[in-house]
């Protein structure tokens, strides 16, 4: 039993890889790091479709200087948006563009059949 688990752990690792390294070229290949696709799949998905830069740390797991940094330079490539809270001027919400929108889009649609593959596989693994 437990040379399957490891080899259903192996296959796991290798599918999430290939699905990683295959998003990483689709964020290329529309113009974007593969760290702004994150940036922008996270504020996207995020409750209300905004986000705050703690809250990306945390979804990014990245320092607060990162993130910082990142939507920084996202915000200069137009991607995304930010906008002072109403209840916390202290708090900063970040949305995206219609430009990050679009993006975000192309590169969820270059990567439906990797998702559903990515799918099929993971359904059959005993991890």
């Amino acid at each position: 039993m437990g040379m399957n688990r490891y080899r259903s752990m192996a296959v796991f690792r290798e599918e999430l890889r290939h699905f990683l390294r295959r998003s990483e070229t689709a964020s290329r290949a529309v113009g974007i790091t593969p760290r702004q696709h994150l940036l922008l799949l996270q504020i996207a998905g995020s409750d209300g479709a905004t986000a705050t830069v703690s809250d990306l740390v945390q979804k990014l797991a990245l320092t607060q200087s990162a993130v910082t940094e990142l939507v920084q330079r996202a915000e200069q490539a137009g991607l995304v948006a930010r906008k002072q809270s109403t209840e916390d001027g202290r708090v900063v919400h970040l949305s995206l563009t219609d430009t990050g929108s679009r993006r975000l889009e192309e590169i969820t649609e270059a990567l439906d059949a990797e998702r559903a593959h990515l799918q099929e596989r993971l359904d059959g693994l005993e991890l």
